[in-house]
């Protein structure tokens, strides 16, 4: 019995010692992390594709000071192997060309069920066009959420050209269709996406919307679209309220190699995650930074001057060059009255149109461009991930008349 109680009293101060130590590695700070695979901010930041000079020495710790109005007071930017806390290693994907992504979603457009174009078609292409006949096309472009005055503005123009012409044939009305609705879509608007890198500070792209229309996913599949033109991206994960959303964007991202700047606190300031990443950007080199928004109700006040607050953060750092707003098609008139108001508070640059083959409308895109005079610049049609594509006028009128 002698012999065995020092062992006892040694194998308990052993225990004693490893329930100290056990906190002491469980703990995790609370924190706002790059992952997978970045650099930390002590790093060396790599020289840019045709640079020639190369840091040998590790860079100073990044200024932590921050914005009025912005606690980032424990907040860090670390690296996180891609198989930490049980995420999933993802294998690198290689997104499909745009010009590819184009043409099929042309012609998914074209056998999606559009009765605007073809509605339209067989109207004009009767015997006789009288005031019923107008009465009708006035009523398949409303249907179409047109809007009222591009309705009465195209309808004029139809009428006018049809008592020209005289007889009809199946080509001419075609023709003249798809002349008045290009001029309606309007090919003049710059779509141009402003993703070109600054000479000291990447682009940096802000995406909004309403709950539910699929913003997290556009910032995924732009993020493919982007990486398909050999462009370096970091993915700000801003929606800190919705759960998972986070995990979602970082997904996206891990796919195509793109790392994902985010909080592991619900619920954490957005504007802190925002002001991150295009920190990170910046200290990084990258072309482009895009930051992902919690979805908002157009009509909550307070909600509405967070994103506001976001954006005046971010430009403490680096102007906002594009900020996108992410309509559903099939919500139709509704999506006008979200696009005033978001306009309003952080002055949309260009619509993301998402679902546009789950709608046989498609005459959203006149309407919205015309009240905010803010042009379509991509749009979704399906759920892959490279069925987005950049808005063209004509490509889009084609395919509602075939």
């Amino acid at each position: 019995m002698n012999d065995i109680l020092p062992i006892i009293l040694s194998i308990v101060a052993a225990l004693a010692v490893i329930g100290g130590l056990i906190p002491v590695l469980l703990k995790t700070r609370k924190n706002i992390t790059q992952y997978p695979g970045t650099r930390d901010a002590n790093d060396p930041v790599l020289p840019r594709s045709g640079s020639t000079a190369v840091d040998d020495n590790p860079a100073a710790a990044t200024d932590r000071r921050a914005p009025d109005g912005v606690d980032l007071e424990g907040l860090e930017t670390t690296t996180v192997p891609d198989d930490a806390a049980g995420l999933e290693v993802i294998s690198v994907e290689t997104p499909m060309p745009v010009a590819g992504r184009l043409i099929r979603l042309r012609e998914r457009l074209v056998r999606s069920n559009n009765v605007m174009g073809k509605g339209l078609l067989v109207l004009l292409s009767s015997d006789r066009i009288d005031e019923n006949v107008w009465d009708e096309v006035e009523e398949t472009l409303l249907l179409a959420d047109l809007g009222t005055e591009p309705t009465m503005q195209l309808v004029d123009a139809l009428r006018e050209r049809v008592k020209v012409l005289g007889t009809r044939t199946p080509e001419q009305v075609k023709l003249l269709l798809r002349e008045e609705l290009i001029k309606l879509v309007d090919p003049t608007m710059d779509r141009t996406l402003n993703v070109q890198r600054h000479a000291d500070r990447p682009a940096v792209i802000m995406v909004v919307g309403v709950n539910g229309v699929g913003k997290t996913t556009t910032v995924g599949k732009l993020a493919r679209v982007l990486v398909a033109e050999d462009k370096d991206v970091i993915l700000g994960a801003a929606d800190t309220f919705r759960a998972a959303a986070a995990e979602q964007l970082a997904t996206w991202g891990q796919r195509v190699g793109v790392p994902t700047v985010k909080s592991d606190i619900h619920g954490a300031d957005p504007a802190s995650v925002a002001y991150e990443a295009v920190k990170a950007g910046i200290d990084q080199e990258v072309d482009v930074v895009m930051i992902d928004t919690a979805g908002r109700l157009q009509n909550k006040v307070g909600l509405m001057d967070e994103l506001g607050k976001v954006k005046r953060v971010v430009e403490k750092l680096a102007e906002v060059d594009e900020v996108l707003l992410v309509l559903d098609a099939t919500t139709g008139q509704n999506g006008l009255n979200q696009a005033r108001v978001f306009s309003e508070v952080v002055n949309i640059t260009g619509i993301v149109l998402t679902k546009l083959d789950g709608t046989a409308k498609g005459g959203i895109v006149v309407a919205i461009q015309k009240t905010l005079g803010v042009p379509v610049k991509l749009i979704g049609l399906g759920e892959g991930a490279d069925d987005l594509a950049p808005f063209e006028a004509e490509a889009f009128v084609d395919a509602l008349l075939n």
